[in-house]
């Protein structure tokens, strides 16, 4: 993941320096030569073929295939081409290297958090012109990380928010509303209560989360706060509503209520979902997008809540939109709008969101029987879209990417005991100041 993340930020620097610094006449050469490879029979009575990467494997990235090939079979005038690329880093970094190389796909995921860095990289198309009055259809909440500098580059398609998971058997047992808490404070008290300990050993944890930018956003959300400032050029954490979360974290530990689980990144994520699963802690964050995994493999009733508030209840939003590339021509641009358009509009929104977990896309989607219907049987699937109306976009500006990697890991520093919260914004703050200036 570090490894991946370091190539990322490379080849951003590198073909943002080549679109940046290369003259319009070589850019428009490369363009040309894709355009003429890609296009051949096109308009000549043949199909218009288009490449499509995506970045979700397994059951989902099957899903994805049989929606591609639905797709196909009922637009004869176009033939996508799916393929798999890894994870969101390692399709990020294939499709840079692709547009520097000028063989880019036509249509890609992009995680929410970069859309902004694609997009100031001048490797995304504006898909204003194409969408026109269609931008009312998603839904408002997952909609601000589609925009960057007033122009719309994404529309939302595999999109999940953070959720706290409870163990209702567990919040039943010790005498809790198995609703689960809805305040920090409430957070602290079913804590205490459901950690049980065996002599010196902890049996049962109240609380773990991976300590991950996405939970600490939230957070900071909850407080009042944002992490940068409005024209995205300067930190705005090193605050009470930026160390409040931290606080909150480290006091738990410390007191043994709360479990912080080893490892980095989606290996901590990994520990927090089967200690859950185990029964060893009884409140969890996650994405809403583990939803079915850990509805199917829990021998115990799963609850799905609001995260607890601080001032106010607050929560980003994640998971990839759908991009078109710049450098497609017109007729393949034509087509991916298609293609995009056809992936996220109702009836295949709404069928993707019930075979993945991930939220549909469009609001008449979440309003149509068939959701409706599937969330009076199953409400845990439906408190992501709920919690929507707190929602916040991610932070986009161009360098954010490189400095979450600075913030997760100065907040572990200080959740190891390595620094105090105060320390860790500190030494945020000085690397902040570097990063975003670039």
């Amino acid at each position: 993941m570090k490894r991946w993340a370091s190539v990322f930020l490379m080849l951003l620097l590198s073909v943002s320096l080549l679109i940046t610094g290369c003259s319009s006449q070589s850019a428009s050469k490369t363009g040309a030569a894709a355009e003429g490879d890609k296009s051949a029979g096109a308009g000549d009575g043949k199909p218009v073929e288009i490449d499509f990467w995506y970045a979700l494997g397994g059951k989902n990235g099957k899903k994805i295939e049989e929606m591609v090939k639905a797709f196909n079979e009922t637009h004869k005038n176009i033939v996508v081409k799916p393929a798999y690329q890894g994870d969101y880093y390692q399709n990020h970094a294939k499709v840079l290297s692709a547009v520097t190389a000028g063989n880019q796909p036509d249509v890609t995921m992009v995680e929410a958090g970069v859309v902004g860095t694609f997009a100031d990289a001048k490797v995304l198309e504006d898909l204003g012109p194409y969408a026109k009055d269609m931008e009312a259809k998603y839904i408002p909440g997952l909609m601000g990380n589609s925009y960057w500098k007033d122009k719309l580059y994404a529309v939302p398609f595999n999109r999940s928010t953070p959720l706290l998971y409870v163990n209702k058997d567990k919040l039943k047992e010790a005498g809790l509303d198995p609703a689960g808490p809805k305040t920090w404070d409430e957070l602290i008290e079913y804590s205490r209560k459901l950690t049980k300990k065996e002599g010196d050993k902890t049996k049962t944890y109240g609380f773990s989360t991976p300590i991950d930018i996405w939970f600490y956003e939230a957070l900071v959300f909850q407080n009042g706060g944002s992490i940068l400032s409005e024209d995205g050029k300067r930190l705005a954490i090193n605050n009470e509503a930026g160390k409040a979360p931290l606080k909150l974290w480290t006091s738990m530990v410390k007191e043994g209520i709360m479990k912080n689980p080893p490892g980095e990144k989606y290996n901590a994520w990994d520990v927090a979902k089967q200690d859950f699963l185990n029964g060893q802690v009884a409140m969890i964050f996650t994405s809403t997008g583990d939803l079915q995994a850990i509805e199917s493999n829990a021998k115990f009733n799963v609850g799905t809540a609001f995260l607890p508030a601080g001032k106010t209840y607050g929560a980003p939003t994640g998971g990839a939109n759908l991009v078109m590339l710049a450098k497609s021509s017109d007729e393949e641009k034509k087509a991916a709008w298609e293609f995009i358009k056809w992936m996220t509009d109702t009836p295949q929104t709404a069928d993707w969101s019930l075979a993945s977990g991930y939220m549909p896309a469009t609001t008449e989607a979440v309003e149509s029987k068939q959701m409706q219907d599937v969330y009076k049987e199953r409400p845990n699937l439906k408190v992501a879209i709920d919690q929507l109306e707190y929602a916040k976009a991610r932070p986009m500006a161009p360098g954010y990417k490189e400095l979450q990697e600075v913030i997760m890991a100065e907040l572990q520093r200080a959740m190891l005991g390595q620094a105090t919260p105060d320390e860790a914004m500190a030494a945020i703050e000085k690397k902040a100041e570097k990063i975003l200036k670039k």
